[in-house]
């Protein structure tokens, strides 16, 4: 509360600021505040970079933010970062933890330099969801 206090009264918000205060809102549970903070930060005229998609990606990683994920995931694919392997696993994630399987594969698939996490992460899905074969 205090920071989200100092936040506003701040004159200008770098990426930086706005990542921080959007990364504090998902580490306290608040995924619809932080997602609120994302949409004002670009009105604000703000450019999202990597480290915000990840963190933004993260508030959208269950089933009733998936509408939400997807315009995130157009965003990240509007910037180029879809390819990147750390937004491209939080994009393939995201859409795992909701259950969209086909989709989270495409995404994995389309990585070019897939990583430990990439693949953990595709395999965590598939295995939530009762694929443990697959996975």
């Amino acid at each position: 509360e205090n920071a989200l206090g100092m936040f506003d009264k701040m004159p200008e918000r770098d990426v930086a600021a706005w990542n921080a205060m959007i990364t504090a809102h998902i580490q306290h549970h608040q995924s619809k505040e932080a997602i609120i903070l994302f949409h004002q930060m670009q009105l604000e005229g703000a450019i999202p970079n990597e480290v915000t998609f990840v963190s933004i990606l993260n508030a959208c990683s269950e089933p009733a933010a998936l509408a939400e994920g997807r315009l995130i995931h157009a965003c990240v694919a509007e910037r180029g970062f879809e390819l990147d392997v750390v937004v491209g696993t939080a994009v393939a994630n995201m859409y795992g933890k909701c259950g969209n399987l086909e989709d989270a594969r495409r995404i994995f698939s389309k990585i070019p330099q897939r990583n430990l996490v990439s693949w953990n992460s595709m395999i965590a899905a598939y295995t939530q969801h009762g694929y443990g074969k697959e996975a």
